[in-house]
C-alpha cells in the first residue's frame, strides 16, 4: 500500500508543478495582451478607413486610371498569406488558422493548388513548419516577424506579395489571419488582399468625387502601398493581440483542470491512507488477540 501512496503524492506533486506553470503564463499573457489589445484598437479605425479609402478610389477610378494592384484577371497563380503564432500552448488558435488556410484553397482555388501553382507567405512560426511539413510550396523569408514586430518587417512582407502581383508571378493574394474580439474570442477571417476589392455602392447612389493633388496616377502609385503596408500591419497586430488571449484563456482553463485533478487525487491519496491505516489497526488487533489466545 505505501507504494501506492507514494504513487499518489508523486502525482499531486508533478500536477501542482504544472499548475504554478500555467498560472505563470497565464499572468505574463495577460500583461502582453494589455499591450498587445492597446495597439490593435488604436490602429484599427485607422486601417478601416485607408482601406474604405482605398476600395472608394479603386471604385471611382475604373476606365479613368490603370492600377496594376487592381487589376482584375484570370488566376493562375495563388499566394497565401497566413498569420500564425511563433509558440504554441495557446489552444486551438493555430490549428484553426491552418484549417481555414487549407478550406480556402480546396474551396477557392482546387485547380490552382493541383498544378502546384499555390504558395504560402507564412508569418508566424507555427504556420511555416506545418505547410512546410505537408510539401507545400512555402516562401520562407518572413516567418520570424513576430520575433520583433515592427511596420518596417511587416511592410516588407507586404512588399513581396506586391511586387509578386505586380509583376504577374501571382493573379490573387489571400490573406487569412485571426482578428481580435476580446481575450476570450477571436474571429478567424479569410480576406482578399489583391486584386484590391472594389467598394460595392448601393443602387443608386453617386460616385464620391475626389480632389487629387498632385496627379491622380501619382498619388495612387504612392498611396496604394501605403495602405496596403497598413492593412498588413493592422492583420499582424490583430493576430498578435489574438494569441496572447488564446493563450491566456487556455492557461486559465488548465489551471482549473489541474485544480479539479488535484481534488481527486487527493481524495484518491485520502482513501488509500485510511486503507492503509485500517490494515495497519487490523494487523494489530489480530496480533494482539493471537497472543493473549
Amino acid at each position: 500500500m505505501s507504494g501506492a501512496l507514494k504513487e499518489v503524492r508523486n502525482r499531486i506533486k508533478s500536477v501542482q508543478s504544472t499548475q504554478q506553470i500555467t498560472k505563470a503564463m497565464k499572468m505574463v499573457s495577460a500583461a502582453k495582451l494589455r499591450r498587445a489589445q492597446d495597439a490593435i484598437t488604436q490602429m484599427r479605425p485607422y486601417a478601416q478607413k485607408l482601406q474604405e479609402m482605398l476600395g472608394n478610389i479603386v471604385s471611382n477610378s475604373e476606365g479613368d486610371v490603370s492600377i496594376a494592384l487592381a487589376a482584375q484577371r484570370p488566376v493562375d497563380n495563388v499566394m497565401v498569406i497566413i498569420v500564425t503564432s511563433d509558440r504554441g500552448l495557446c489552444g486551438g488558435y493555430n490549428s484553426n488558422l491552418i484549417k481555414l488556410a487549407k478550406q480556402v484553397i480546396d474551396e477557392k482555388y482546387p485547380q490552382q493548388f493541383a498544378k502546384g501553382k499555390v504558395q504560402i507567405l507564412p508569418i508566424g512560426k507555427k504556420g511555416y513548419e506545418n505547410f512546410t511539413k505537408h510539401g507545400f510550396k512555402v516562401i520562407n523569408q518572413y516567418w520570424d516577424i513576430f520575433s520583433g514586430l515592427s511596420f518596417e518587417k511587416v511592410q516588407t512582407a507586404a512588399k513581396h506579395a506586391m511586387e509578386a502581383f505586380a509583376n504577374k508571378e501571382v493573379d490573387a493574394v489571400e490573406l487569412i489571419y485571426s482578428e481580435f474580439k476580446n481575450a476570450a474570442t477571436q474571429r478567424f477571417v479569410s480576406e482578399q488582399f489583391l486584386p484590391i476589392a472594389k467598394v460595392e455602392k448601393a443602387a443608386g447612389q453617386a460616385n464620391a468625387d475626389f480632389l487629387f493633388e498632385p496627379g491622380k496616377d501619382v498619388l495612387i502609385a504612392e498611396l496604394m502601398p501605403k495602405i496596403l503596408n497598413t492593412q498588413l500591419f493592422k492583420a499582424t497586430l490583430d493576430a498578435n493581440a489574438s494569441e496572447h488571449g488564446a493563450r491566456m484563456t487556455a492557461m486559465d482553463k488548465a489551471s482549473d483542470n489541474a485544480n479539479e485533478l488535484l481534488k481527486s487525487l487527493k481524495i484518491s491519496y485520502n482513501r488509500a491512507r485510511q486503507a492503509a491505516i485500517t490494515t495497519e489497526l487490523t494487523e494489530i488487533v489480530s496480533g494482539a488477540a493471537a497472543l493473549q489466545g
